[in-house]
């Protein structure tokens, strides 16, 4: 399966995985922080365990910061 993920094309040999298997494989720091973009869409968390990945889907793993003065 040919997936791309923030803009860096991978390789993966399981077929439909989840977004939740994605982050644990892909080593994502405090994944419960991450925001995840599918295809250009938004993911609720309660949608990661569920969401299959497919051949082509594209991934964003968006990290928010908080901060100013």
């Amino acid at each position: 399966m040919h997936i791309i993920i923030n803009g860096e094309s991978k390789e993966f040999s399981r077929e439909g995985a989840s977004v939740a298997e994605l982050l644990t494989i892909e080593s994502v720091a405090q994944p419960d922080m991450v925001s995840v973009q599918l295809n250009g869409e938004f993911l609720r968390q309660n949608e990661y365990e569920t969401t299959r990945l497919k051949d082509g889907d594209e991934i964003n793993f968006l990290y928010f910061m908080g901060g100013g003065a």
